[in-house]
């Protein structure tokens, strides 16, 4: 078992980040048996999970005559306009069924507020707006994060330099995550990473 000290948190196994889903990442499933047996080594485990209505404004659906992945502006700066994914209450939205949900002690919900989005676990896109979770992990006394997850480019990206920011120690096992790699994101998101101190393993 880890210290207690260290926490690992798992970002967006979710259906339509999966194989068949609305924002379907290659590879996305075959991560989960892996993250099931590394969650029974951490005493502190976290899910988060993207819970978007259905009107959100990252959703190509909802500006006319826009393509998914496209780009606009919106007032916390460039967004990527997504297929409409992981909206409340549908099936897409559920943890993938072979994730060990019970093993987790607090779930985050992220995006459910329609004028911005959310990829990371710590706060919204705007870098300001807080989820809670980093009062939570403190509160438990924990200063490093393991992530894995869906993607790497994106939420696990994000997640990770938050979590460097707010001063945590910070490891990315990269081999229990799966990238997007939209237009050279994921070596982006790696090289950031890196310079942010993060250890990529």
């Amino acid at each position: 078992m880890k210290p207690a000290t260290e926490a690992l948190i798992v970002i967006d196994v979710q259906n339509d980040f999966c194989p068949g889903g609305a924002l379907a990442v290659a590879g996305g499933d075959e991560i989960v048996p892996e993250i099931n047996a590394l969650m029974s080594g951490f005493a502190t485990v976290v899910l988060t999970q993207d819970w978007h209505p259905a009107n959100h404004l990252s959703f190509a659906d909802n500006h006319p005559g826009a393509a998914p992945f496209s780009m606009i502006d919106m007032p916390y700066g460039r967004q990527v306009l997504w297929p409409a994914h992981c909206v409340q209450g549908t099936p897409g939205a559920a943890f993938h069924s072979g994730l060990n949900t019970d093993a987790a002690q607090l779930v985050i919900r992220k995006g459910f507020r329609p004028q911005i989005d959310s990829y990371s676990a710590f706060f919204e896109n705007d870098r300001t707006t807080p989820t809670g979770l980093e009062g939570y992990l403190r509160s438990r006394g924990v200063t490093e994060v393991t992530l894995v997850g869906l993607a790497t480019d994106f939420c696990v990206a994000y997640s990770a330099l938050d979590a460097s920011r707010l001063g945590f120690r910070v490891i990315v096992q990269s081999d229990l995550c799966r990238a997007i790699d939209l237009n050279g994101s994921l070596a982006a998101a790696r090289a950031e990473m890196l310079a942010a101190g993060v250890l990529l393993t």
